[in-house]
């Protein structure tokens, strides 16, 4: 019984151009050694905030490019951080590679979502997303129905038909 061979990609980022991957790299590396994974691709963002999207990261736009395409199998990444800033961005990222089937490995924190532990992270942050997108609904049902009370009209301008607001385009 030949064991498959994992394929993985490093995702690997920086905030400052004074700083340098070199460290994630070595360690993720490493541990992809020891784990019989073989590299097939490095992405690295260098000197780019994390706050940053996927817009302004070319390096991250590139390998959830190649995440669609099934080119690995596995994501390694150092530190959920290095992903990304914001709660909005890592659920995305996280559902996309849920969907593709791709797990991510997250070095720090010993997150490996091959195994069973390391899915019930999915589900974690996939239940956060879920229960802040509920949040906003609520949040904004809440202000059309204060609207509402307070007398204001919601919708279109009296008169308004979609006719009309084709022509004024």
């Amino acid at each position: 019984n030949a064991k498959k061979v994992v394929r993985v990609a490093l995702y690997l980022r920086v905030s400052t151009g004074g700083q340098s991957v070199a460290n994630q790299k070595r360690e993720l590396e490493a541990m992809a050694k020891q784990a019989g994974w073989k590299i097939v691709e490095v992405y690295q963002d260098k000197g780019i905030s994390g706050a940053k999207g996927r817009n302004g990261r070319p390096e991250l736009d590139q390998m959830l490019n190649d995440a669609t395409r099934r080119h690995f199998k596995k994501l390694l990444v150092w530190d959920l951080s290095r992903l990304g800033r914001s709660l909005r961005d890592l659920i995305s990222i996280t559902d996309h590679f849920q969907e593709l089937g791709i797990d991510l490995y997250v070095h720090k924190d010993a997150i490996d979502t091959g195994t069973a532990s390391g899915r019930l992270f999915f589900h974690i942050v996939g239940a956060i997303g879920e229960f802040e997108r509920e949040r906003i609904r609520e949040r904004i049902n809440a202000g059309l129905a204060r609207a509402k009370a307070e007398g204001k009209r919601l919708g279109r301008p009296e008169g308004t038909t979609k006719d009309k607001v084709k022509h004024q385009t």
